[in-house]
């Protein structure tokens, strides 16, 4: 089987994740460093006095960095060599069996695969001794770029310092330097030099095996996307040994003995390289020539359009990892939400350009993940193939087999049933499946549940008791407050007598599904559900209460008590009170004299009297005095009047009422006589005219003014005793001695 490095490159996935990680927490740790008190006086000089912290805090993912690259890098070597030699083996099928035995059971190169391994890492790891350098330097950079801006506010400080961090961000920690004086990013340095030493390991194992058959000759293949570098060689013979330059050898015919064939050697493998061949990201690869059995061909297929799809595609992934980075460094949320959307914008236009040129392949470790190249639309499982081919079940089942984590994400929903349906997954593999299903079901609730990425739909009915509670860990403060109110909703329906639980807790969607299998009785219910949805929709828009009740029902605001809180509670009954205000009370009599006080008390008892308790409703209705004549009846009532109104007040109260008469008499008379109410004695003598409207009549009428007299022949003065049989009805002696007193003073005028 040809190698070529880029078979390979995927395995420096895990170190670029390494550096990338490594480069966001950093770059996260300045962003905090400098977001921290930009409202405080002397900013510049408090983070310039904060670099000790910052540093301590790059050592430490500076040395987590260190050690899980040595691991990585070791490992990765050791498997890209291992690739090339099997690729070697797989070449070899032409020879004998005791000989691709011998061949197989030779002991791999492994100081050739340590030598490399340890100069890889040397290689990559020289690069963090700049990177403490960079990030003090890049903090000190930020802060003199925002210091030497005129600033007007904080606002306008953090605006400063976020076009600050933006600018690091692009320029990322550059923290080696080339021969030729190129600054590289860390992150891509050491994925090129990783890739680099992949490349080479898998094709000296290519190498090591064909050599160790005798095999000195190798031929390049025809790649369409071809580089100026790499087009020189395409379809020319190769020596893995020999010397450089092109010359005319004759070999033995690699299948009939004792016969030779002319071959055209365009220069060494070495000399190749050296020249740009199989450089990062070429695609070309050797194979073996066997002599008199290759054939070369021709004519190389050319794709010029293809390099510079090539190149585009990586042009989108540098914005990618570029918008990505703008994230890591946002010191506010609007700009960590701007940049993760310019992220998803170039993932948008990175589905299209592979749209636009099928024959690409999505490398997702170069860019964060998203979706793949769209596959046509035939096939079992989406893309046209045999029964065991591209497409077919049995192949979409070996793809999830062997596949790795970023195999999944790329399968649609249809491939993944296709996989399923052979049963020759293991269950391993099956839970897989189940979790990239999960993940997905999760994704598309979520958007359901924000159509515009932002707030929640409208109403929740739609989703069911079992979406929401997943929703729950993705659900801001106020979004779990309305979800949660949704619920309680719910729960208050359940509780109602004969409520349907099953069908309270389903979805819109759930419900109209079950709609169409069920009997009329059944269909009666679903149709009740739906109308209490739709009600609540029209009084809890948004999951409050509308602003606007005016064109809600009478009956439908009653029936929405039950889901409201207090506060709407009270707004309910403000718009209730608003269509039926209550009547107004009447004009007040005056307390002046006993039958208005009765009046006004009686009028505002009417207005503010509760509801009889439910026990006593009915008894009224009941007739007590059915059966009796006419002349029974009446004396019945007087009598029952009578004992009502004997027992109506107690004496506490009639005091209490007694002091009100009292002062509102008062009251009267101060406005009638313009305060006049004492004569020239009792004025002299300092009594209070209040006390002139109780106690004994010749007391009070000795210390009234005349004009008080006067008014008392029209509006009487009354005592307590007379008072009380007033309100009462009950004549007293007391009463008549105080009328009879009353009555001589009233004569004497």
């Amino acid at each position: 089987m040809p190698i070529h490095p880029g078979l390979v490159e995927d395995l420096s996935a895990g170190v670029r994740s390494l550096y990338e990680d490594a480069e966001q927490r950093l770059l996260g740790i300045i962003a905090r460093q400098l977001a921290d008190g930009y409202e405080a006086p002397g900013w510049a000089v408090a983070k310039l006095a904060d670099i000790q912290p910052l540093r301590r805090a790059a050592q430490q993912v500076v040395d987590v960095l260190s050690t899980a690259v040595d691991l990585e890098v070791w490992d990765v070597v050791a498997e890209a060599y291992n690739v090339g030699a099997q690729a070697g083996l797989a070449e070899l099928g032409a020879l004998g069996d005791d000989d691709a035995r011998r061949i197989a059971e030779t002991t791999p190169a492994t100081r050739a695969v340590d030598r490399l391994a340890q100069e890889t890492v040397d290689l990559v790891t020289e690069t963090h001794r700049g990177i403490l350098r960079g990030v003090e330097d890049g903090y000190r950079q930020v802060i003199a770029e925002v210091a030497a801006t005129p600033l007007l506010g904080i606002d306008t400080r953090r605006q400063a310092t976020q076009r600050a961090m933006e600018r690091f961000a692009d320029r990322g920690f550059r923290t080696f330097v080339d021969r030729s004086g190129r600054a590289w990013q860390m992150t891509s340095y050491a994925e090129m030099a990783t890739r680099t030493a992949l490349g080479r390991a898998a094709v000296e194992g290519h190498t090591d095996r064909l050599r160790a058959t005798g095999l000195d000759l190798v031929i390049v293949s025809n790649a369409p996307h071809e580089c100026p570098l790499c087009k020189p060689f395409e379809g020319k013979v190769l020596s893995i040994d020999g010397p450089d330059g092109p010359r005319d050898v004759t070999v033995e015919h690699a299948t009939e003995d004792g016969r030779t064939v002319r071959v055209h050697v365009a220069g060494s493998l070495n000399e190749a390289r050296a020249r740009g061949f199989q450089h990062p990201n070429c695609r070309h690869s050797v194979a073996a020539y066997l002599p008199g059995v290759t054939r070369v061909p021709e004519d190389a297929s050319e794709d010029p359009d293809g390099y510079e799809a090539t190149q585009k595609q990586r042009a989108i992934e540098r914005n990618i990892r570029k918008w990505k980075k703008r994230a890591a460094a946002a010191l506010t949320p609007e700009a960590k939400k701007a940049a993760e959307a310019r992220v998803r914008a170039w993932q948008g236009r990175m589905r299209g350009h592979l749209s636009d040129h099928p024959e690409l392949i999505r490398q997702r470790e170069r860019e964060q993940l998203g979706a793949g190249n769209l596959p046509p639309d035939t096939g079992t499982a989406g893309r046209p193939g045999t029964p065991t081919g591209p497409g077919s079940d049995v192949f979409e089942a070996a793809r999830v087999r062997g596949g790795d984590e970023r195999t999944l994400p790329e399968l649609t929903d249809e491939q993944l049933g296709a996989a399923i349906r052979p049963g020759v997954l293991d269950q391993r593999d099956l839970d897989r499946i189940e979790a990239e299903a999960d993940q997905r079901d999760e994704a598309e609730l979520l958007s359901r549940l924000r159509p515009d990425g932002t707030r929640l739909a409208e109403p929740l009915t739609q989703f069911s008791d079992d979406e929401l509670a997943r929703a729950f860990p993705h659900l801001g403060d106020d979004e779990l407050l309305r979800v949660m109110a949704e619920l309680d909703r719910r729960d208050v329906d359940a509780a109602l007598p004969a409520a349907r639980r099953d069908l309270i807790g389903l979805s819109d969607r759930e419900l109209a599904a079950r709609a169409r299998n069920v009997d009329e009785a059944e269909r009666v219910e679903i149709a009740a559900e739906a109308n209490r949805r739709r009600l609540l929709a029209k009084v809890f828009p948004d999951g409050r209460l509308a602003e606007d009740l005016s064109t809600v029902g009478d009956d439908v605001l009653g029936w929405a008590i039950r889901y409201a809180t207090p506060e709407d509670v009270e707004r309910i009954a403000d718009e209730l009170d608003r269509r039926y205000p209550p009547a107004p009370l009447p004009e007040a009599v005056g307390a002046h004299t006993v039958e208005g006080q009765l009046a006004d008390r009686a009028a505002i008892n009417e207005a503010l009297a509760p509801a009889e308790e439910p026990d006593a409703w009915n008894g009224l209705s009941v007739d007590w005095y059915a059966g009796m004549s006419a002349t029974e009846r009446w004396i019945a009532e007087r009598e029952y009047a009578d004992l009502q109104m004997r027992t109506a007040y107690t004496r506490e109260q009639i005091r209490e009422m007694y002091r009100e008469h009292v002062w509102a008499q008062y009251l009267a008379a101060e406005d009638a006589t313009n305060g006049y109410l004492l004569n020239r004695k009792a004025r002299a003598a300092g009594v209070d005219p209040a006390t002139l409207f109780s106690g004994p009549a010749h007391i009070a009428y000795a210390r009234a003014s005349e004009d008080l007299k006067r008014w008392w022949q029209d509006h009487p003065r009354l005592t307590l005793a007379e008072y009380t049989e007033q309100l009462t009805g009950v004549r007293n002696a007391a009463a008549d001695t105080a009328r009879k007193s009353r009555d001589d003073q009233q004569n004497r005028l």
